[in-house]
């Protein structure tokens, strides 16, 4: 959908209802003598509140896995097919897991799709299979490839059109397609409402009506739902700099807060 709408909060909120409870990981594992790290400090929070299970008498606690909670990996532009890859660290003889395998268990969401240092086809073409077979194949230094889980809910965020992006191939692999819209007036109004509750701005619904005709309709621009927020945090500022309290009945704090947010392009 177009941008602005809260694609990347949808996308994370919906990480957060449908992944599970925290889980168990190892720090890293060993293959024939090669190490691959698995926790990474950046990208998994540990869990303050570990999973338990009843352990029979003399049995205690592998100290080689570390409870976490579900990854949840956001990456947007600065994807590269490099980071997809184990990096082996020549100082520390130890493989690096590749960004997308630490969101095992989670969630890996790849926002603003097709804007990335790579072309969107190659990297569907590097997770076609994986997304499909759930597992991913990893080759080590020495030439032997291993194979991984790829357990990973994986989200696609983009404002272009999937079909500038993507094969019909690939998309029969995304099962759900969502679209993030616009919001109507009805919507643009209450998120305003909401907007102006919480930052403490007396909401005004002449300025309001003010702000759409002048703003919105003549300038035939669409709604997007991240515009009450900013302009409004657009009007505390210029409020606060002009040493007057902000409020929606102003026109003139409305005019210059929109004059100073919108850019034409």
């Amino acid at each position: 959908g177009p941008p602005g709408n809260g694609k990347t909060t949808f996308a994370e909120r919906v990480g957060e209802i449908v992944l599970g409870e925290d889980m168990w990981i190892p720090y890293a594992i060993d293959v024939n003598g090669q190490v691959i790290q698995m926790f990474d400090a950046i990208n998994h929070q540990v869990s303050p509140n570990p999973p338990t299970q009843k352990l029979p008498t003399g049995v205690v606690q592998d100290m080689r896995w570390i409870a976490i909670k579900r990854p949840m990996i956001m990456v947007g532009g600065e994807l590269t097919m490099e980071v997809l890859d184990l990096v082996y660290d020549d100082i520390n003889k130890f493989y690096e897991m590749p960004i997308h395998l630490k969101a095992n268990g989670g969630l890996f969401l790849i926002d603003d799709f097709g804007r990335q240092q790579v072309s969107p086809v190659q990297l569907l073409n590097r997770w076609i299979v994986p997304l499909e077979t759930r597992i991913d194949f990893m080759t080590l230094n020495n030439g032997r490839k291993i194979g991984i889980p790829f357990y990973v809910m994986t989200i696609f965020s983009t404002n272009l059109d999937p079909k500038d992006l993507v094969d019909e191939a690939f998309l029969r692999r995304i099962r759900h397609k969502i679209e993030v819209g616009n919001p109507d007036v009805e919507q643009f109004t209450e998120i305003f409402k909401i907007i102006c509750k919480i930052k403490r701005v007396p909401y005004d619904e002449n300025g309001l009506k003010y702000l759409i005709k002048k703003w919105f309709i003549d300038m035939d621009r669409d709604f997007r739902m991240v515009h009450p927020r900013d302009i409004v945090a657009q009007m505390i500022d210029i409020a606060s700099y002009l040493d007057i309290p902000p409020t929606m009945s102003n026109k003139e704090l409305i005019d210059r807060a929109a004059a100073s947010y919108f850019v034409e392009l």
